[in-house]
């Protein structure tokens, strides 16, 4: 594989963009919003400064990366030519399947697809192309540039040969993949959410702050973030998103999502990204000094 596409620019399409590019990749990264592609590469631009300043890549390789990606806003032009498509973007499975349609109109059928879907079933993906076989779910973890896990996702149809194919290419990119099957929340989110909605839970029931709830975590059970900070940079969006997946899918109340969390998604307190989550980040803070300040205080 050498030529690769990326669908949607945001946190995890960026993320997933650098990581292709920075290993020698030629990544085409696809958005409907140049606003957002143009928000995407700086924050690859900036990630990489950071890379240099720590002494981790040099300038050249900085620059490397960066002429290795090229954007487009159609997806018809962004796919001509290339060996693997990544769907990285919102997780609403409509605007999934309609992605993966599209696709299916446009690509060859020797062209892989792969979701970064983080709950949302592959074999349903699969089903709206020919060819299911080819379809795979590649779940990086936030920041992509820097964990090491990727989850390997296998639909009901997905071939052992995409399956190898795409271990493989994770090996290349310096993660270590980890083969699971297709069940709802996989293997990650149906352990990590739960543990999340009940430290919301912990929270609107009044048992104790958030900053205290997340210290007894770190603190207690070694966690390098507590969970209501760690939803506040996955996005609680994301967070009921992947519950109410898991919930439909395995019609079990202990997958419902807290009422706190509903309605703070229905107020917009969506996390960093929205600059208020169970944490208030301010406009001029950064994600990365508030993680710093938690820190520093434990």
């Amino acid at each position: 594989m050498k030529i690769i596409a990326v669908i949607g620019a945001g946190t995890m399409g960026n993320g997933i963009a650098h990581t292709f590019a920075q290993s020698g990749f030629a990544v085409k990264l696809i958005d409907v919003s140049e606003k957002s592609l143009d928000k995407g590469m700086a924050t690859i631009f900036a990630n990489l400064d950071r890379m240099v300043a720590k002494g981790t890549i040099t300038e050249e390789e900085k620059f490397k990366t960066i002429n290795n990606i090229i954007t487009y806003t159609d997806i018809k032009d962004g796919v001509v030519g290339v060996d693997l498509v990544v769907e990285a973007a919102t997780e609403n499975v409509e605007l999934k399947l309609n992605i993966f349609k599209q696709l299916n109109e446009v690509c060859s059928h020797n062209t892989i697809f792969a979701t970064n879907t983080s709950s949302i079933s592959i074999t349903q993906i699969a089903a709206v192309v020919a060819h299911p076989e080819r379809v795979i779910g590649m779940h990086f973890m936030n920041p992509v540039p820097i964990m090491k896990l990727v989850e390997i996702i296998r639909g009901y149809n997905t071939s052992d040969e995409v399956t190898k194919i795409i271990m493989a290419l994770a090996q290349k990119l310096g993660k270590t993949p980890v083969e699971v099957n297709d069940y709802p929340g996989f293997v990650a989110n149906r352990i990590l959410m739960p543990m999340i909605n009940e430290a919301i839970e912990t929270l609107y029931n009044k048992v104790a702050g958030a900053y205290e709830i997340d210290t007894v975590m770190k603190l207690g059970m070694g966690h390098p973030m507590g969970p209501l900070q760690l939803a506040d940079f996955i996005g609680i969006d994301v967070c009921l998103a992947i519950l109410n997946v898991m919930y439909d899918g395995f019609k079990n109340p202990k997958y419902a999502p807290c009422p706190l969390l509903v309605n703070m998604v229905r107020a917009g307190k969506l996390g960093v990204k929205s600059g208020e989550g169970f944490y208030d980040y301010g406009e001029s803070k950064k994600a990365e000094k508030v993680a710093k300040q938690f820190s520093n205080k434990n």
